[in-house]
């Protein structure tokens, strides 16, 4: 499949959007709004400071929620030659210092909320240049009617290291992604074969945080690339997203299955007129083949399921919009990227359709490894490949099925059990609203499977009747020892179910 325009680096992206569509709406957040314009004038005159301050070759991190200043965030650290560093905002002190020690930033931006994390953390680590953003500080809006910008944005070397994002990190050490900006350039490309947007037309609606790399993927990037407008909300809301939907004439959004099922189950969604709206975006974590037919049938609009990671610059593989779409499933590679299935004992003998292993994969959009640490970039990165430590198969079409993640795999009794197939199977009780399954030890068979559900609004069911659903289904050292019905299942920042959260 050949691959549409690929640009250098995003910077370049902002750069043309800019010179052919100056006047156009660019950044949308409330009664707030930025053209092309004004957006690369502010990441110019970002990039120009940057610059003055010693940044070009350094990291500069940001602790930002949703707001068009982490978006001229973004670029203008990328257009100084710096290695962005989002930072999600609900971080403790002690998760920041890790993070921040970790990056040695040449500076730090963050907003007013975050700053009694933030400033003795980084006064701590001596980062010498520390930027409060609003709430007493500067907007980095701040340029916007600066014309002397006009066409002065600084273009960085496609080699050079783009970002550094962080995965994971709320219990043990963190790792820091080098993605370069030639891997994330190509990466948007990619995902653009199969899930094309259109010039000039985009209305793109951002609820996801924009520090995780899902967010500034499909939406930061999606709406530059296509000179589009993204609209931002300061984060989830069901009445919120349900009154943007429509006012805002959006045309493609982007959830995590957590927010799909909210809006499904917000009584004025009903309501909401959907029309402008051309397709939607699911991504995060899998979503119940249930919650899918019930957005289609709701928005009248397809919504497309894919799949990647931080490590993967992320995306790896999409259903195609305008092909074959299968319920379940995350769809088929991006163009220029091998992703195969292999054993779990050695990684190297490569399985057949229908048989489940690790997925790895190989292309453009791979990251460079992680900071520092060598021990676990040579344990991920083997002989050229990726190694995801996610469990996957293949159908006869190609068409890749996620199963589990390969570090939650649970072994009862010896045998390999998968906490998303007993997931799978609770969405299907039309009770079940939300559900997570994990693994605790277990003296006798080494672990037991725990399952944790919430139920629809007005539905009745008990653990037993959801137990006698899994036993209808599943073999037995498959179905849970322990369900538990609750009010509400944790959830992390970007909206996944916190799996940590549940086994503590």
């Amino acid at each position: 499949m050949p691959l549409p325009r690929v640009f250098p680096t995003v910077v370049h992206m902002l750069g043309e959007a800019a010179a052919r569509a100056p006047r156009r709406e660019a950044l949308a957040m409330g009664g707030e709004r930025l053209t092309y314009e004004e957006y690369a004038r502010c990441a110019a005159g970002l990039a120009a400071e940057l610059k003055a301050l010693g940044a070009a070759g350094q990291r500069v991190a940001f602790v930002l929620g949703n707001s068009p200043d982490i978006c001229i965030a973004y670029f203008g650290a990328h257009a100084a030659g710096a290695q962005a560093v989002p930072l999600n905002p609900l971080y403790t002190a002690r998760e920041l210092e890790q993070m921040l020690g970790d990056a040695a930033p040449a500076a730090v931006f963050y907003e007013a909320a975050v700053a009694a994390a933030v400033e003795p953390v980084a006064a701590k680590l001596g980062i010498p240049h520390r930027w409060l953003v609003g709430g007493g500080g500067r907007r980095l809006t701040a340029w916007r009617n600066e014309a002397g910008l006009d066409g002065k944005l600084p273009l960085p070397d496609p080699d050079s290291l783009a970002t550094l994002q962080y995965t994971g990190g709320t219990t043990g050490r963190a790792k820091g992604v080098n993605l370069t900006h030639r891997a994330y350039a190509m990466n948007i490309s990619q995902r653009e074969a199969l899930m094309p947007s259109r010039p000039d037309v985009e209305r793109i609606l951002c609820v996801m945080p924009l520090f995780h790399v899902y967010a500034s993927h499909v939406c930061l990037h999606t709406a530059a690339y296509a000179r589009g407008t993204l609209v931002i909300l300061p984060r989830y809301h069901p009445e919120e997203t349900a009154s943007a939907l429509a006012g805002e004439r959006i045309t493609i959004f982007a959830g995590a299955p957590t927010i799909y099922t909210s809006l499904l189950g917000y009584e004025g969604f009903a309501r909401a007129d959907l029309a402008s709206l051309h397709y939607s975006v699911s991504g995060s974590a899998a979503l119940p083949a249930t919650v899918l037919a019930q957005w289609e049938a709701r928005a009248g609009t397809p919504i497309v399921e894919g799949y990647g990671q931080s490590e993967a610059g992320p995306v790896l593989t999409y259903n195609p919009l305008h092909g074959v779409r299968k319920p379940g499933s995350v769809g088929v590679p991006v163009p220029d990227t091998e992703v195969q299935i292999v054993d779990l004992e050695s990684g190297a003998r490569v399985l057949g359709a229908g048989e489940k292993g690790e997925i790895r994969a190989r292309g453009p959009q791979i990251m460079q490894g992680y900071r520092n640490l060598p021990k676990e970039t040579a344990e991920t990165l083997r002989g050229g490949w990726l190694y995801t430590g996610d469990i996957g198969e293949f159908d006869a079409d190609g068409y890749l099925y996620i199963r589990d993640r390969k570090k939650e795999m649970v072994i009862v009794s010896g045998y390999n059990v998968f906490p998303r197939e007993i997931e799978i199977v609770l969405y299907q009780h039309p009770a079940v609203r939300e559900a997570g399954v994990i693994g605790a030890p277990d003296s006798y068979r080494g672990e037991i499977v725990k399952a944790y559900v919430s139920l629809k609004p007005g539905a009745a069911a008990t653990a037993d009747d959801l137990l006698a659903h899994c036993k209808a289904n599943l073999a037995k050292y498959k179905i849970p020892s322990v369900l538990e019905i609750v009010a509400d299942l944790p959830k992390t920042a970007v909206g996944k179910i916190d799996k940590k959260q549940l086994k503590s």
